[in-house]
């Protein structure tokens, strides 16, 4: 329409960046429900070790797993050379062990870490989205 401002279609509308979430959430300006909408299709980076799977830190409360929202925070914690691989965070929840957390950005400014009781309650959220109540 003519004098007015159109809405750009959905798929032209950026989502925050998953550093960006990371921020909001852990500040409190962005709630759960926001969170899991940017970390369920977000490109998280995963420290790589000789075997496949997910590399976990046990030297903490309850096992966690270190997850990256960039190659630059992934390399700040494993350095300039280190192997790694890449999921989406829908990935993560249905890939994690049972039992483990995971810790984002365990070097940034924004680190956010979810126990495995956090974890279980994303993808019990993940599941009541997908498939009703």
């Amino acid at each position: 329409m003519y004098g007015y401002p159109q809405e750009p279609p959905p798929s032209q509308v950026a989502n925050p960046a998953l550093s960006d979430a990371i921020r909001a959430f852990a500040g409190g300006v962005m709630g759960p429900e926001d969170f899991y909408t940017v970390f369920n299709s977000a490109k998280i980076y995963c420290p790589r070790g000789e075997q496949p799977g997910f590399l976990a830190l046990h030297d903490t409360p309850e096992p966690v797993i270190p997850m990256f929202s960039s190659l630059t925070e992934l390399r700040a914690y494993s350095g300039e050379e280190s192997r790694y691989f890449t999921v989406t965070g829908g990935e993560v929840l249905d890939l994690l062990p049972t039992g483990y957390g995971i810790v984002l950005d365990i070097e940034g400014e924004h680190r956010i870490v979810f126990d495995a009781k956090a974890i279980e309650q994303m993808t019990a959220y993940a599941m009541q989205r997908l498939y009703g109540a």
